[in-house]
């Protein structure tokens, strides 16, 4: 028989039976106490509250403000470029605000829903544009002054 197997499984039975003994009597403690503590909290009395809100006076009204509202352009204008049949941009232009919408055309030999392929396609948006300055009515040449006259020697 082996002497130190009947040791260390023997003791470890006593520690686990004293440990769930022990856990049982923590448990159980916790639960008797818990209504003692509950019970020795104090309850507010109607002096702890919070007093009433004051009563609300009405304001007097006043004068509208001079502000006008204008009411932004609404005029939309939208151009379609196809190909074949297809379109391939859409240019809406809303007031100030332009922008491209393209078709979602996946790569390759990709389709629709594969990895390679995008779901969305974001609208792009234009916000500044390059080339010959626009026509700009001329003005005035700027004053110069006469240079001053050389000393006398």
């Amino acid at each position: 028989m082996n002497y130190i197997g009947f040791l260390s499984t023997s003791a470890s039975i006593y520690i686990m039976r004293t440990s769930k003994f022990w856990s049982l009597i923590t448990i159980s403690a916790a639960a008797i106490a818990m209504p003692v503590i509950v019970s020795a909290q104090d309850t507010p009395s109607s002096k702890d509250f919070a007093p009433a809100p004051p009563q609300m006076e009405r304001l007097e009204e006043g004068e509208a403000p001079a502000v006008t509202i204008r009411q932004p352009d609404t005029q939309k204008k939208i151009t379609e470029k196809k190909s074949q049949g297809k379109v391939t941009e859409v240019k809406v232009q809303t007031g100030k605000t332009t922008y491209y919408a393209k078709p979602n055309d996946p790569a390759g030999s990709a389709m629709r829903g594969d990895g390679q392929s995008d779901v969305t396609r974001p609208v792009q948006f234009q916000v500044g544009e390059f080339g010959p300055p626009k026509s700009i009515p001329a003005t005035d040449p700027a004053q110069t002054l006469q240079p001053a006259p050389a000393p006398a020697k």
